[in-house]
């Protein structure tokens, strides 16, 4: 027997025997949830989901490879063995939905080339510079001027605008990454501490989109991007994917070494072009250089699928409306490096370790029912700009007027149960009393709110339910963070600690694998009380609300 197959074999068997630990299943509550005796979500099940998930067998479970095939088709199954059903229309074809999108894979020969102040620099790609093209263009080429533009950012609500309506068409942008930070006169202009999406790289890309640029480079610091350079390089070696006709010409990021020798070559001080792009009264800074951009890339149309299923509300009313549990199954895949060597970018914690949870919950929701319809959701291409879940959005199989919520689970805690949970993005709405309620009723502390330095909020799937005014948020502190809660029950805290700050490391990188000597009751607690709290809401008499003054509210859900 090949060891694949017996993996197999082996994840069936556990998946079909008895919990050998489990937690609890919450107890009948005053809006009449329906309960099992003896329910509850089971460790022997999540190890066995998040074990096979995480295996070599799938490959890392890349976007466009063979091994996110698996993982969909796992799913897929484990849906229909669990008991959810398929969802009514033909936006879903069983328990799947299409997401049509296309992949661009930056070719050897690619190439940006520096002219500036007399000084000829072609920077190298990986260690100064990594970039790509989206849309779909299998060649690019042109010479441009560099223009800095600051942070990028137009923010009518914020008079703010670092262009001043300078026409940027046929200009490479370059800029900062981040957003203006706050002042002893302004503390809370763009979310002070906190990091708003106009801060985010997928922003700016939008933006300089929008503007109709020739393309952007963003300049990368840790501080600002609150991620190492190894972060965009793993991305930029790995084949990109966006939606048709979508993006710039060129995308890409500079190191700040390399950018601080580009700006010193035109006669421009990067450090200073900072100090004045913290102003609102910032012009665009034309710099004495030009770039001659050549870029070649590989280019394939690629179908992916959603996965989902759902547990039919009992109202007769309310099983109109639905809440959503998500988590996506992708991650980076295998890629085959210049000796020839495979590497697996196994992705345990990001993000098999949901995708494993919400099959756990999704068992035991069939077996609890809630008034309102439950839906669970593995999106696709997480890891490649949030696009499954915008998939989903954009041909919601549920209509959006009637989605309560979206609750993500991203990244989980994979080192030892907690005495508190993190509920950072739940603030934004009503959502937040009840996380509270179900925590108290679970005996745990609400974690303390820390500024959202890195964005977490804009970084995972529920941001595209957000944007589409629906109340969401990600459930639990974000791991690779390496910041926010986690106050263990073991002792020592310190050690346990230390375990999960290490992951920031490790975060994609070919280290995120799973190891049999996890402690997997943090990771079920997590579970256990997402799941509650799909229940409350699903269980309420009216569904949540975005707090006034609060940006995602002023959306209206169609």
């Amino acid at each position: 027997m090949t060891r694949s197959l017996a993996l197999l074999l082996a994840s069936t068997c556990l998946l079909g025997s008895a919990s050998q630990q489990a937690l609890a299943a919450p107890a009948r509550t005053a809006t009449n949830t329906t309960t099992h005796a003896g329910a509850a979500l089971s460790e022997t099940h999540l190890r066995a989901h998040l074990s096979f998930l995480a295996d070599d067998l799938l490959e890392g479970r890349g976007t466009g490879q063979r091994g996110g095939d698996l993982a969909v088709r796992y799913l897929e199954t484990q849906a229909a063995l669990i008991g959810l059903q398929v969802l009514p229309g033909d936006k879903v074809q069983g328990y799947r939905q299409a997401v049509d999108i296309i992949g661009s894979q930056t070719l050897t020969g690619s190439q940006i080339h520096f002219s500036a102040g007399g000084q000829e620099w072609t920077p190298v790609l990986g260690k100064e510079v990594v970039f790509g093209s989206s849309g779909g263009r299998q060649q690019v080429s042109f010479s441009a001027p560099l223009l800095f533009v600051g942070y990028g950012i137009r923010a009518p609500e914020e008079n703010w605008d670092d262009f001043k309506q300078t026409d940027v068409k046929g200009k490479l942008l370059v800029m900062m990454v981040n957003d203006p930070q706050p002042t002893a006169a302004e503390p809370n202009r763009f979310g002070g501490a906190a990091l708003t999406y106009y801060g985010r790289w997928t922003y700016k890309f939008e933006e300089a989109a929008r503007q109709g640029a020739a393309g952007v480079l963003l300049i990368h610091t840790n501080a600002s991007a609150a991620y190492g350079w190894n972060v965009p390089q793993t991305s930029f070696s790995h084949e990109r994917f966006s939606s048709p006709g979508m993006g710039n010409p060129l995308e890409g990021w500079i190191q700040e070494e390399a950018a601080r020798r580009l700006f010193a070559a035109a006669g421009q001080d990067l450090d200073q072009l900072r100090q004045q792009a913290e102003r609102r009264d910032f012009q665009p800074v034309a710099l004495k250089a030009t770039a001659q951009v050549e870029v070649h890339n590989q280019v394939r149309q690629v179908r992916q699928y959603n996965v989902l299923g759902m547990v039919p509300g009992t109202d007769p009313v309310l099983k109109s409306e639905a809440v959503i549990y998500s988590a996506h199954w992708d991650h980076l895949g295998i890629e085959t490096d210049a000796n020839g060597k495979k590497q697996i970018w196994n992705g345990a914690v990001d993000n098999a370790s949901g995708s494993a949870a919400l099959l756990e919950m999704a068992r035991l929701a069939v077996r609890q029912p809630t008034r309102r319809t439950q839906i669970f959701l593995w999106p696709a291409a997480e890891d490649q700009y949030l696009l499954g879940s915008a998939a989903y959005v954009q041909q919601a199989p549920w209509p959006l007027a009637k989605t309560a919520a979206d609750l993500n689970l991203d990244s989980m805690n994979f080192v030892a149960a907690t005495k508190d949970i993190g509920i950072a993005g739940s603030e934004r709405s009503s959502l937040y009393h009840s996380a509270v309620k179900v925590a108290k009723a679970m005996k745990l502390r609400i974690a303390p709110t820390v500024p959202d330095l890195g964005g977490a909020y804009f970084r995972a799937d529920h941001f595209n339910f957000a944007r589409a005014g629906i109340p969401a948020f990600n459930v639990g502190s974000a791991v690779f963070s390496g910041d926010g809660h986690f106050d263990f029950d073991k002792t020592p805290a310190d050690s346990y600690l230390k375990k999960m700050r290490d992951f920031k490391q490790d975060y994609h990188t070919v280290r995120d694998v799973y190891h049999a000597d996890w402690d997997l009751s943090g990771m079920l607690q997590q579970a256990l009380f997402t799941l509650r709290l799909g229940q409350e809401v699903g269980n309420a008499p009216t569904m949540p609300v975005w707090n006034r003054g609060e940006a995602f509210g002023k959306i209206p859900r169609q």
